[in-house]
C-alpha cells in the first residue's frame, strides 16, 4: 500500500482511490481530552435519573413519577406540570436550550424534532418555558414514517406521549424525552408501544405463577443484556466505496488473501485507532448511564464488540438504540465510519445483536437461576420449561422477527445461527429434563420416586455454570441463567425480538398456570400438579431441542424430519407474522390490534422491497459505470500491447503474447456476462415494480432481483484478480480490513 503511494507520480491509480488511501496512512489515534476522573463520579450526569428526581421534584411529584414508572398509573396534570419545570431548570444548569420528543419509528433509526425553550413575552424579550403539556405530548408528523397502509399521506398528525419508565437525557445541548409513538387513530407507529404492553402482559402472568412459590412476590421485571458486534471502516475508505455509503456493505470485492482464517484479531490486541475511539464512545456513554462493561475484538478484522450490564428491557431497548446513534457521532471524531449492517464484508462473519433475556422478581431472584432448595429449583423449572415450549409453540413468529434483507447473508454461515429455529440447554439440563420425563411417566409417582426426584432438583445450581456450554449455532440457547437469542441481526432494534419473545412466554405462562389450576382443583398436591405440567411440556417440546452443530446438513435433515420451518429468505419468512396463530397470540394479550399486525407485515415487506432495490440500482451502478470502463481501458491497453508485438515479432506474435491474448478474451467474457445479467435484473426489478401486494413485490425481489447479485459480482471479482491493480477505482478489502 505505501509503495503505491510512494508511486503515485509515475502510477496512474484512480484518484480515488489513492486519496482513501493517503488519508487512511496519514491517520493516529485521537488524543481523548484528559479527564482523570472515576467512572463513578461522572457516571449519570447527564440522565434525569431517580437520583436527580430526588434532588429536583418535590416529595409529591417524586412519589407519583416513581408509583408510574413501577406499577405504570397516570401523572396529572399538576404533577406534570412540577415534573417539566424541574426538568427544564436541571437541563438548562447543564446547557440545554433545546427539547425533544426522542422516539423510534419503524424505520429502525431513532427520531426527534427539536423545540426551544425560549416562549417570546412582550416587548419583544422572550422566557424559557417548559410546561407539562409539552413534556407529555408532542406532535410529529405522522405521514412520512413507515405505517403500513395505517394513514395515508394527507393525514399527517401523529403523537408521541412522554414514557415515564425511561429517563430523559441530555445530548449535544438538547433535553431528550423518551415517548412512544402512535397514530392520530391510536394504533402504535413504533417498537415501544408494543414493547411496553408485551412486559406489562409478562409481568402479570409470571407475577401470578411466582405466588406458587413466594406469595411475597408482587412484580416480574424482564431484564435484558445485548451485545452490539459492529465493523469500523476509515471514513475515506467508506466515501470512496459507493455501496458502503449507500447500502452499508460491499456488493463488490474479492476477498483479501489474509482476513480472519488465522483467528489472530479474535480477542487480540485492540488496535490503538479502534481503542481511542472505543474510550471516546465509553466516556459518552457513561455520561448518559449506558453501562458498557465489555469491549473486544471480534472474529473478522476490524469487527468488534460492546456489551452491557443487564438492564430492564424498555430501558435497555433505549439504551441500545442510544448506543448506535452515539457510535456514529463519536465515529467522525476518530475519522471512522460504523457498520452494522449484519454482513458488509463477504466470505467473512457477519455481526449479531445477540440479545441475553432472563426474568427478574421484586425480591431479587432472578427466574432463570435455580436456588437452593427444592421449591426454588422447581420454579427454574417451571420458567425454563414454559420458555423452552414458548419457542417452540411460535418458532416461526421469533423467525419472523429476526428476518431482514440484511440479517439474510448471515444466518447460517461464519458463527451466526442458522434459519431453523432450535433450543439448546445443555448436555447437564437435558439429562435433568429426560430425567423428569422418565421418573414420571405412567401417571402417580411413589413417596420415594417423589424424594429422588427433589433431591435431584436440589442439585441444579451444582451443574448449571460449570457444565452448560456454549452453542454458537444456536439461535436460542440457555447460557447458564438466562436465554440467549443469537439470530437478531445487529442493524434491528432488540425491541422486534424482545415484543415476540415476551409475548410468546406471557402465553405459555397462562397455559402453564391454567393446566395447573386445573390439576389442582382435580385433586393433585401444588407440587405434584406442577411437576406434572412441566413434564407434559418437556415431552411436547422435545423436537425443538438440539444439542448439536446447527451448522452441519445433518441438522438440516434432522430439522426437517422433526417437522420444524427452515425459511432462509425473509418474504417467505414475513408470511409467519399475518397467521391466525399469531393473530391470535397478540390480540388476546393486547400487544398488538390485528390492523397493527397487518400493517406491520406490510412495513416489513416495504422495506425488503426497498433494500434490495437500492442495492440492485447500486451494483448496477457500479457495474456499467465503474467497472466495464475499467475493464475496456484496461483491455485496450492489452489490445495495443499485442498489437504492438505483432509489429515486432511478425508471427511469432501469437505465441509470445498468448498470455496478453487470452486475457483480452477473458476480459471480453466476463465484461460480456457482467452486462447481460445487469440488463436482466433492470427488466426482473421493472417487472417486480408494477406488483402491487407488498408481500408478492417483496417475494418477486426475492426470487427475481436479488437472484442476479452474485452472478455480477463473481464476474466483477474476476475482473478485479485480472486488471491491473493501479487502475482499479475502488479501495480493495486488503485496504479496508486493516486498521494502521
Amino acid at each position: 500500500m505505501r509503495c503505491l503511494i510512494l508511486q503515485k507520480k509515475t502510477v496512474q491509480m484512480s484518484s480515488i482511490r489513492i486519496t482513501a488511501l493517503e488519508k487512511v496512512m496519514s491517520r493516529v489515534p485521537v488524543q481523548l481530552e484528559d479527564d482523570s476522573r472515576k467512572v463513578s463520579e461522572f457516571y449519570g450526569e447527564n440522565v434525569f435519573d431517580i437520583d436527580t428526581m430526588r434532588t429536583y421534584l418535590s416529595e409529591e411529584s417524586f412519589d407519583s413519577v416513581v408509583d408510574a414508572m413501577e406499577n405504570g398509573t397516570r401523572i396529572n396534570r399538576k404533577i406534570a406540570d412540577d415534573v417539566a419545570s424541574s426538568m427544564k431548570v436541571w437541563a438548562m444548569e447543564r446547557g440545554a436550550k433545546h427539547y425533544t420528543h426522542w422516539f423510534q419509528p419503524l424505520t429502525g433509526a431513532t427520531a426527534e424534532k427539536h423545540d426551544a425553550f425560549f416562549e417570546p413575552t412582550s416587548g419583544g424579550r422572550a422566557m424559557e418555558k417548559f410546561e407539562g403539556s409539552q413534556l407529555v405530548q408532542q406532535e410529529p408528523d405522522a405521514s412520512s414514517f413507515p405505517n403500513g397502509g395505517i394513514r395515508n399521506t394527507f393525514e399527517a398528525r401523529g403523537y408521541t406521549a412522554w414514557d415515564p419508565t425511561s429517563p430523559a437525557f441530555i445530548i449535544d445541548n438538547t433535553l431528550c424525552i423518551p415517548t412512544i409513538f402512535v397514530a392520530y387513530t391510536g394504533e402504535a407507529l413504533d417498537y415501544k408501544a408494543p414493547l411496553l404492553k408485551a412486559l406489562k402482559s409478562i409481568d402479570d402472568i409470571a407475577t401470578e405463577v411466582c405466588k406458587y412459590f413466594d406469595k411475597n412476590v408482587t412484580k416480574v421485571n424482564t431484564t435484558l443484556g445485548w451485545e452490539q458486534e459492529y465493523f469500523l471502516v476509515d471514513d475515506a475508505m467508506y466515501h470512496a466505496r459507493p455501496d458502503l455509503a449507500l447500502t452499508g456493505r460491499t456488493l463488490i470485492g474479492h476477498g483479501s488473501a489474509k482476513n480472519q482464517q488465522l483467528d489472530d484479531h479474535y480477542f487480540g490486541t485492540i488496535p490503538d485507532r479502534a481503542l481511542a475511539y472505543m474510550k471516546d464512545l465509553e466516556r459518552e456513554c457513561y455520561k448518559l448511564s449506558i453501562p458498557v462493561k465489555t469491549r473486544h475484538n471480534e472474529v473478522a478484522p476490524t469487527q468488534f464488540e460492546f456489551a452491557p450490564i443487564f438492564e430492564e428491557c424498555s430501558v435497555a431497548v433505549d439504551h441500545n438504540q442510544l448506543l448506535v446513534d452515539l457510535m456514529s457521532k463519536v465515529a467522525k471524531r476518530h475519522h471512522f465510519k460504523v457498520l452494522v449492517h449484519e454482513k458488509p464484508y463477504a466470505g467473512m462473519n457477519g455481526s449479531g445483536k445477540h440479545n441475553n433475556w432472563s426474568l427478574s422478581t421484586n425480591t431479587g431472584v432472578n427466574l432463570l437461576s435455580p436456588g437452593k432448595n427444592p421449591k426454588s429449583a422447581l420454579q427454574f423449572l417451571a420458567f425454563f420449561v414454559s420458555t423452552i415450549k414458548a419457542v417452540h409453540d411460535y418458532d416461526d413468529l421469533l423467525r419472523a422477527n429476526i428476518a431482514s434483507a440484511s440479517n439474510d447473508h448471515r444466518l447460517g454461515a461464519n458463527e451466526a445461527p442458522p434459519a431453523i429455529i432450535s433450543v439448546f440447554i445443555g448436555s447437564e439440563l437435558t439429562r435433568v429434563l429426560d430425567d423428569i420425563e422418565a421418573r414420571t411417566k405412567g401417571g402417580k409417582m411413589s413417596a420415594t420416586e417423589k424424594t429422588e426426584l427433589k433431591l435431584d432438583i436440589i442439585k441444579i445450581p451444582q451443574i448449571l455454570l460449570d457444565n452448560t456450554d456454549r452453542n454458537r449455532t444456536s439461535p436460542f440457547a440457555f447460557t447458564g441463567n438466562k436465554f440467549e437469542v443469537r439470530a437478531t441481526g445487529s442493524s434491528a432494534n432488540c425491541a422486534q425480538t424482545m415484543i415476540a419473545l415476551n409475548s410468546m412466554v406471557s402465553k405459555t405462562l397462562r397455559t402453564f398456570k391454567a393446566e395447573v389450576d386445573a390439576k389442582i382443583n382435580s385433586g393433585l398436591k401444588k407440587d405434584e400438579a406442577i411437576i406434572d405440567v412441566i413434564r407434559n411440556f418437556i415431552i411436547e417440546t422435545k423436537r425443538i431441542r438440539f444439542e448439536g452443530d446447527g451448522y452441519s446438513d445433518g441438522w438440516v435433515e434432522e430439522a426437517e424430519k422433526r417437522g420444524l420451518s427452515n425459511q432462509k429468505t425473509t418474504p417467505y419468512a414475513l408470511d409467519f407474522l399475518i397467521t391466525d396463530k399469531v393473530k391470535d397470540l397478540y390480540t388476546n394479550l393486547g400487544v398488538f390490534t390485528e390492523v397493527e399486525i397487518e400493517s406491520r407485515h406490510h412495513i416489513a415487506c416495504e422495506q425488503y422491497v426497498m433494500k434490495i432495490q437500492i442495492e440492485a440500482r447500486v451494483l448496477g451502478d457500479l457495474a456499467i459505470n465503474h467497472i466495464i470502463p475499467t475493464a475496456i481501458k484496461y483491455q485496450n491497453t492489452l489490445i495495443q500491447n499485442v498489437q504492438g508485438l505483432k509489429e515486432i515479432l511478425g508471427s511469432d506474435y501469437k505465441s509470445l503474447g498468448a498470455t496478453q491474448i487470452d486475457t483480452i478474451k477473458d476480459l471480453s467474457k466476463h465484461i460480456e456476462v457482467v452486462k447481460n445479467t445487469v440488463h436482466e435484473m433492470v427488466e426482473a426489478r421493472k417487472k417486480a415494480n408494477v406488483i402491487e401486494d407488498p408481500s408478492k413485490q417483496a417475494k418477486a425481489y426475492c426470487d427475481t432481483v436479488l437472484c442476479h447479485f452474485d452472478t455480477i459480482r463473481y464476474h466483477v471479482d474476476k475482473l478485479e484478480q485480472t486488471i491491473d491493480d493501479s487502475i482499479w477505482p475502488l479501495p480493495k478489502y486488503r485496504e479496508m480490513l486493516f486498521l494502521n
